[in-house]
């Protein structure tokens, strides 16, 4: 076990963590891309047809000339997923991640968006206390570790929500909440984007839930039938809106509804919503124990 400690390599962890960051605020991810492209081919709405193909215009030239898809460059969130085999140091993961978002920030250079909450100091480094955030997931018998990183930005983030509802209040009042929640944001979160809910758990972990659900690919649905159906039921019912791109009026309000969920108490039932703006950005690696990195989204 030492043995497989020796050959992580915490540098060339850093310097992915790094790489990640710059390429998950240069290129979006394809399946984002093709639901984008997807809604102004059906688009009906003169100006919302006008508002999408302004954002692929944009996305098109960020990727030609490496610039930033988005001025927001985001707290920095990376969700790891460690195989059994993968044996690391927890610590020293933590300090690589930190210093490899620093070096991002300060290389590229783009702007650093983290700061101090009562302060509101900002180093221009994107890390500081209790960032980056870090979630942590294993996979039984992998030899290998993933790293998706998720730049979140403040626009879609600022329109989240958590909620405690009780089993008397039944599905229909989770619905309502997502429904209103998307209604009330309007414009401010950016949409088209994605739409992720975390349904389940604790107050503190329903936000989380809620996050991975908007790293889900476009086009997956919850293994779960029922979660599955409602995910349809509701991404259904917010295109039905009229809300359309950037809440100007349009056929398309979401690209996506996505769930995800965990058994809670008795007596609760925490919904949380995490919006995502149409530049839903992520960027994908997984490091083998013998050190090759794949690149993905």
């Amino acid at each position: 076990m030492s043995e497989m400690k020796i050959q992580i390599d915490y540098g060339l962890i850093e310097e992915v963590a790094k790489d990640l960051y710059i390429r998950a605020l240069q290129e979006l991810p394809p399946d984002i891309l093709k639901a984008l492209q997807s809604a102004c081919e059906r688009e009906s709405n003169p100006t919302a047809r006008t508002i999408l193909q302004t954002i692929l215009r944009s996305i098109a030239l960020s990727k030609e000339k490496k610039m930033l898809i988005c001025q927001d460059t985001g707290l920095p969130i990376y969700l790891l997923s460690i195989g059994e085999k993968f044996i690391l140091d927890g610590y020293r993961m933590k300090q690589a991640l930190s210093e490899g978002a620093r070096r991002a920030t300060q290389s590229y250079p783009f702007r650093g968006s983290s700061l101090h909450p009562l302060t509101r100091e900002n180093p221009q480094t994107s890390v500081g206390y209790g960032l980056p955030v870090i979630h942590w997931d294993f996979i039984p018998n992998g030899d290998y570790m993933e790293i998706l990183m998720v730049p979140k930005g403040s626009g879609s983030e600022n329109m989240s929500g958590i909620e405690m509802f009780t089993p008397a209040d039944g599905v229909e009042a989770l619905k309502k909440y997502v429904l209103d929640k998307v209604v009330r944001s309007g414009g401010n979160p950016c949409p088209p984007g994605i739409i992720g809910i975390g349904i389940g758990g604790s107050f503190d972990s329903v936000g989380y839930l809620a996050k991975r659900a908007v790293c889900r690919p476009l086009g997956t649905r919850n293994d779960d039938p029922q979660f599955a159906a409602l995910e349809e039921e509701l991404e259904e019912a917010i295109n039905s809106s009229g809300l359309g791109p950037m809440g100007l009026g349009g056929d398309t309000t979401t690209l996506g509804v996505h769930i995800e969920w965990s058994y809670t108490h008795m007596s609760q039932n925490p919904i949380a919503l995490n919006y995502q703006c149409w530049a839903a950005r992520r960027a994908r690696a997984r490091i083998g124990i013998d050190g090759r990195v794949e690149n993905g989204f």
